[in-house]
């Protein structure tokens, strides 16, 4: 299992147009995936958005690039892997 960490920054007074592609255009585009196993869509107060994705096997796909006039700066992504305690 990967957990792959997306976060974007995006401008405040786009930052609902930015929401509604990511819940609309952006998880829509790899849920029907196989190796897809779900997905959390958080937000902060300085306009961030953060997808955490689950994925079965050891190479997930990109989340589709959003429309850059949406967002302040590309989106950074990192891969996690459960830790056995």
């Amino acid at each position: 299992m990967i957990v792959r960490m997306w976060e974007v920054r995006g401008y405040p007074e786009r930052f609902d147009e930015l929401l509604a592609w990511v819940c609309d255009t952006a998880l829509p585009a790899v849920e029907p995936l196989p190796a897809y196993a779900g997905s959390e869509v958080l937000s902060s107060t300085d306009h961030r958005i953060l997808i955490l994705t689950r994925w079965r096997g050891n190479e997930p796909p990109p989340l589709p690039e959003p429309p850059s006039r949406l967002v302040s700066r590309p989106p950074h992504t990192w891969d996690f892997a459960p830790v056995d305690r």
